[in-house]
């Protein structure tokens, strides 16, 4: 399945039934009186969060979603017929943008939470509301409420509750592919990685999701490589999980690089929480590591992890500290909203 993160649709409820004139005409009946039914309301357009979706690439291949619209009243005070609701069915995390791609109309992050984005339109009266005691007849009905007509954009942000960030050959694949039954695409080139992946990790008993997203370059904000397209993926996540590669001669700057493309993005995202790990130390001896890893906690300002991803030295420690750091994360009250008059 391919994986898409970004569509436009087009969406239009239903219009209502018109009402209806009509009058009640019965064999020995007199004086029958108005008898014209309600049009019947239109169809409305919906959008579910669903758990068993991670892409909308079925958006690609249909973008049009009208709903149908209801029928005509009709005599003897029949009530038209209400049209049918059409449901979009989106993965969970979806955003729900405006035409102008930047008004957010909904966030859909839990299985079953529904959004109404375009209302069917009301059905109109028929002649029967109409009558009175000085318009006994009247010949009039009203017409149905038009549809509501609408260009949406969906955009996809993966739920995880940490990311993996870093160039591309950091080792983020074979760290995903190590500590879950993820199963990556690995090689020996850059780009390997194409589209987010997602892993369940377990430790001592409890387990969480990781997001792999494909490697940053310098320049990726102005759209340099894969370009920064799919940050917008851990920005749901607690923690960070910065790989810098052990083996390369320049760790302090490969970790600078990232740091500014974060920056470049999304200052919130840059601000939050963040493991470095000097990753293929497998391949380093004692001095080496050493040095790389002073010089990568210079820039960091904190604690670097050192870890083999294919060994599996020192994986362990770094899923704790994000498992720490999640519950944390999560565990943290939110802030009440300033109150407003």
């Amino acid at each position: 399945m391919k994986f898409l993160d970004y569509a436009k649709v087009y969406i239009r409820s239903g219009g209502g039934g018109s009402g209806c004139v009509s009058f009640r005409r019965e064999k020995f009946v007199e004086f029958g009186g108005p008898d014209g039914g309600d049009g019947g309301n239109g169809g409305s357009v919906w959008a579910e969060a669903v758990d068993n979706l991670n892409t909308l690439i079925d958006f690609r291949y249909q973008q049009h979603f009208f709903a149908k619209s209801g029928q005509p009243g009709m005599g003897s005070q029949r009530t038209g017929k209400t049209g049918d609701d059409i449901v979009l069915r989106v993965p969970m995390g979806t955003e729900i943008l405006d035409e102008d791609e930047e008004t957010l109309i909904a966030d859909l992050t839990t299985p079953g939470e529904r959004v109404l984005l375009a209302r069917g339109g009301n059905g109109g009266w028929g002649n029967l509301h109409f009558k009175s005691a000085t318009n006994q007849a009247p010949r009039r009905a009203n017409p149905g409420q038009p549809g509501v007509e609408r260009t949406l954009w969906l955009r996809l942000k993966l739920i995880a509750d940490a990311g993996l960030l870093g160039l591309p050959n950091a080792g983020k694949s074979t760290f995903l592919a190590a500590t879950s039954n993820a199963r990556p695409k690995i090689a020996d080139y850059p780009f390997t990685t194409l589209v987010p992946n997602l892993g369940v990790v377990g430790v001592d008993g409890r387990e969480f999701v990781i997001a792999d997203i494909p490697g940053l370059i310098e320049g990726a904000s102005e759209g340099k490589g894969l370009g920064d397209l799919f940050l917008g993926h851990v920005e749901r996540c607690a923690v960070l999980l910065h790989l810098v590669d052990g083996t390369s001669e320049t760790v302090a700057e490969d970790c600078e690089t990232i740091l500014h493309e974060l920056e470049a993005y999304s200052p919130e995202l840059a601000a939050k929480p963040r493991i470095t790990a000097l990753n293929k130390i497998d391949a380093l001896d004692d001095e080496t590591l050493a040095e790389r890893r002073a010089a990568l906690e210079e820039v960091a300002g904190g604690k670097v992890f050192a870890i083999s991803g294919v060994t599996g030295k020192g994986v362990t420690e770094v899923l704790r500290a994000l498992q720490a750091t999640i519950g944390a994360a999560r565990e943290a009250p939110e802030e009440p909203e300033p109150w407003q008059p």
